[in-house]
């Protein structure tokens, strides 16, 4: 579907020089001289490359739609991950270079949305927050007791991050997949 270049929002996959793009952010530049453009950074759907594009409203950008379907992540096996569709219970392999740094995130039976394009998987949408382990973590120092005090931790899945003081090892966390970010503690 053809779109004005000034209609790109973040989020919208479009098609442009010969590859798959999703918009990350967009910015609107009103220069003092010549007509107004949409500074856009695109990231590769299949390669991770980055790169910065201009679009005018008098260009046309082709935007891709993706087809969106539910799965239940079961294994992984030298570095390919075995998805199941959870309506027709078929299975798909995808490859670590495919899902990228989200990998880590994966636990058996987590369900996710993986996104294809005319039938090739491009990536997967992992749930907002997942639950995981403290394996380690150092001791509180005393006298740290300034309001946003925090302390490294690692987690069961190799995941270093910042945890609050009161947190220990052993302890389970609910962690935010797309800041990779302490949000609370799990019960």
């Amino acid at each position: 579907m053809k779109i004005d270049g000034n209609a790109v929002r973040p989020g919208n996959v479009i098609e442009h020089k010969g590859g798959l793009w999703r918009a990350v952010k967009i910015q609107h530049t009103q220069p003092g001289k010549g007509g107004a453009y949409l500074q856009v950074e695109l990231k590769n759907l299949k390669d991770g490359t980055k790169m910065n594009e201009r679009f005018r409203s008098s260009e046309k950008v082709e935007r891709v739609r993706l087809e969106q379907k539910d799965y239940q992540y079961l294994f992984a096996d030298g570095g390919m991950f075995t998805f199941m569709d959870t309506a027709t219970y078929e299975q798909i392999l995808i490859s670590e270079d495919d899902i990228g740094d989200d990998a880590v995130f994966l636990q058996d039976g987590m369900d996710v949305v993986i996104e294809f394009h005319e039938e090739t998987p491009l990536g997967i949408s992992l749930p907002e927050k997942v639950t995981l382990t403290v394996t380690g973590t150092e001791p509180v120092v005393k006298g740290q007791t300034a309001a946003s005090s925090y302390k490294p931790a690692l987690l069961d899945n190799g995941l270093r991050i910042m945890v609050p003081p009161f947190v220990n090892q052993g302890d389970k966390v609910i962690v935010a997949t797309a800041e990779r970010e302490y949000t609370g503690r799990a019960d």
